[in-house]
C-alpha cells in the first residue's frame, strides 16, 4: 500500500524486525527433529549463518573456528588480515582509541597498502584448517586480486559494498561487469549488498549463487544517516524473497536470499527467515564472543573511509565463546546467545521442519510486540528490557 507523503511523493510503508511477529500454526514439533542445515553450491553448513566480512568479526583463527562449528566466516581481503602481516598490533590500536579520535586514526591505519601475498598467506591459513575459505572484495577490487585469492584455494568469494547493483555506470572508469565476470569465475559468487526487489532480481539473473540483502542495518554502520539510503530488513528479505520467486521461474536456478545486518537476538535471525531469508550474515553478535579479534568492538567496512566514513566503532564487550552465542548453552535471558538454537525452538514451537517451510510461516504486523506485558522488564532493564 502507498502512502501520501505529500502531494509530490508517494510511498510504500516499511518494517523492520522489532515491529512484526511469526504466529505460531496448528502444529509443533520437537526441536530434535528441525532441519536448520543450509546447502550453498557443494557446501552444506550445519547452520545457515555467515560472518561479516568485519575486521574486528572476522581473522583466519575464528574463521576455522566458525567452519568447525557449522557455520561460515568471509573473511575481508581489503582489511587489516592483508595490510599487515601482524594485524593483532593494529587490533589492539584500535580497542585502545578513545571514541573522539577513533575514526581519525583508523583512517590512518587503512592507509597501509593492501599486498597480494598476504591475500594468499590468509587463504591458504584458513584452508589449512580444514574449513571453507570464503573471503570478501568489494567491487572495485575483485579484478585485481580475485585470481590470487582462487590460486591460493578461495572456495567462495563474495562482491560486496554498501550498495552493489548490476548496472554501474561511470564516466572515468570501466565497472566490473558483473553479468560477465561472475559466469565466467571458476568458484560460486555471493554478492550485495541491496535493498529492493528489482535490484535483487537483476543481482539474480548475474549469475550469483546467492544475494546479500540489507543496506545500513547492522549496528556499527552509519549509512542511513550520512547518505538517507536503506529500508527496514523485514521488507527489503521479503522483496528479495519475490525476486527469488520470479529469477526461479524465469531460469529454474535457485538464488539464496542472505539477510545482511539487523538482527541482534535469536529472535531477529527467526523473523529473517519468516520472511524469505535461506541465511543470515551478523556481524556485531559474533564481535561479542572471545575469540573475536575485535577485542570486544566492532566497526564496519566503511568506517574508515577516506573521504566519507559510514560507520563508527562500537564497544559490544566480550560476553562469550563463539560456540556459546551460536548454538549454546546460554545463561542469558535477552535472546542475544544461542542464537540458533532459539531459531530451531523457534521453527519447532510453529511447526515447520526445515528453513524452506519456515519461510512460508505466518507474519503478523504487530507494533507492541515488544512492549505488551513487559513494563517491569523495561523499567528494570532485564530481559526484554
Amino acid at each position: 500500500m502507498e502512502i501520501e507523503i505529500g502531494k509530490g511523493k508517494i510511498g510504500r510503508r516499511a518494517y523492520g524486525f522489532d515491529e512484526i511477529t511469526i504466529v505460531p500454526s496448528r502444529r509443533t514439533r520437537d526441536p530434535e527433529d528441525v532441519d536448520i542445515s543450509a546447502q550453498i553450491d557443494k557446501f552444506k553448513l550445519e547452520i545457515p549463518c555467515l560472518a561479516s566480512a568485519m575486521d574486528g568479526v572476522v581473522d583466519v583463527k575464528l574463521a576455522i573456528e566458525m567452519g568447525k562449528i557449522g557455520g561460515l566466516a568471509v573473511l575481508n581481503l581489503e582489511g587489516l588480515q592483508t595490510r599487515y602481516e601482524n594485524a593483532d598490533e593494529q587490533l589492539e590500536k584500535i580497542a585502545n582509541f578513545s571514541k573522539e579520535i577513533a575514526t581519525r586514526k583508523m583512517q590512518d591505519i587503512y592507509k597501509e597498502p593492501i599486498k597480494e601475498e598476504l591475500i594468499a598467506k590468509r587463504i591458504k591459513e584458513i584452508k589449512a584448517g580444514g574449513v571453507i575459505a570464503c573471503a570478501s572484495l568489494t567491487p572495485q577490487r575483485v579484478e585485481k586480486y580475485y585470481k590470487t585469492a582462487i590460486e591460493a584455494g578461495l572456495d567462495i568469494l563474495v562482491i560486496q559494498g554498501t550498495v552493489v547493483s548490476a548496472e554501474h555506470v561511470s564516466k572515468t572508469t570501466i565497472p566490473l561487469d558483473l553479468k560477465k565476470f561472475i559466469p565466467e569465475c571458476p568458484v560460486p559468487v555471493i554478492v550485495g549488498g541491496v535493498a529492493s526487489y528489482s535490484t535483487a532480481l537483476h543481482l539474480m539473473r548475474t549469475g550469483a549463487i546467492g544475494v546479500l540483502v540489507g543496506v545500513g542495518p547492522g549496528a556499527a554502520c552509519t549509512t542511513r544517516q550520512v547518505l538517507g539510503i536503506g529500508v527496514p530488513m523485514a521488507t527489503a528479505i521479503s522483496d528479495a524473497a519475490a525476486a527469488r520467486i520470479r529469477h526461479l521461474e524465469e531460469t529454474g536456478k535457485y538464488c539464496f536470499v542472505i539477510a545482511d545486518g539487523g538482527m541482534r537476538t535469536g529472535g531477529d535471525i527467526a523473523k529473517a527467515v519468516a520472511c524469505g531469508a535461506d541465511l543470515v550474515m551478523i556481524g556485531s553478535p559474533i564481535s561479542k564472543a572471545k575469540e573475536a579479534p575485535g577485542r570486544g568492538y566492532h566497526w564496519g567496512m566503511a568506517t574508515f573511509h577516506p573521504e566519507l566514513p559510514r560507520g563508527t566503532r562500537i564497544k559490544t564487550e566480550v560476553v562469550a565463546t563463539l560456540k556459546e552465542i551460536l548454538i549454546g548453552p546460554a545463561n542469558e535471558n535477552d535472546g542475544t546467545l544461542n542464537l540458533f538454537g532459539a531459531l530451531r525452538t523457534s521453527m519447532a514451537t510453529c511447526g515447520y521442519e526445515n528453513i524452506k517451510e519456515f519461510q512460508k510461516a505466518e507474519v503478523m504486523i504487530a507494533p507492541a510486540i515488544k512492549t505488551e506485558g513487559k513494563v517491569e522488564q523495561r523499567a528494570q532493564k532485564v530481559g526484554m528490557g
